[in-house]
């Protein structure tokens, strides 16, 4: 038994292929991409591993969401509103410019926390601020102390 109209027959979702299409890209640009970098590690994974998983990943929700479309079972797409996705593309052009002027990684990623948590919705901007202040460090310190990998630094790196 088959439910819906059968007079209305499931239509191909283009936006679905063309999304399909573009996480595969995005996939084989970092598999592309992490064969470019060298391994230092004695034994194990390097840091070419985290790229291919993030890819397989991508390819896995490329090939779901191209079956999807073809099956034409994506849901319908809500009207956007624009104000969020600015908040977000402004979050990530201060990311870059904080740390393309020496400002640091936690600086940097604490500013795009909190746009990125505005554009959410959430306008606790101080609590933001602090809890991404923390966050940052912690992962700064991580990646730094415990995986010795380096970030960028700017002053508040340079403290601790």
């Amino acid at each position: 038994m088959t439910s819906g109209d059968p007079a209305q027959p499931r239509r191909v979702d283009r936006a679905g292929i063309v999304i399909a299409a573009l996480l595969a890209l995005l996939a084989v640009v970092l598999v592309w991409d992490a064969r470019g970098l060298q391994s230092a590690a004695m034994y194990g994974m390097g840091p070419e591993a985290m790229p291919v998983v993030v890819a397989s990943g991508l390819a896995l929700l490329a090939i779901g969401n191209f079956i999807d479309a073809l099956r034409g079972n994506l849901p319908a797409r809500e009207s956007t509103d624009p104000v969020p996705v600015l908040l977000i593309l402004v979050g990530l052009a201060l990311l870059i410019a904080i740390i393309g002027f020496g400002g640091g990684f936690i600086l940097a990623t604490s500013a795009l926390f909190v746009t990125t948590s505005a554009a959410f919705g959430r306008r606790a901007v101080l609590v933001d601020s602090v809890i991404a202040l923390v966050m940052s460090t912690l992962i700064y310190l991580a990646f730094d102390r415990l995986l010795t990998l380096s970030l960028p630094a700017g002053p508040l790196e340079r403290l601790l």
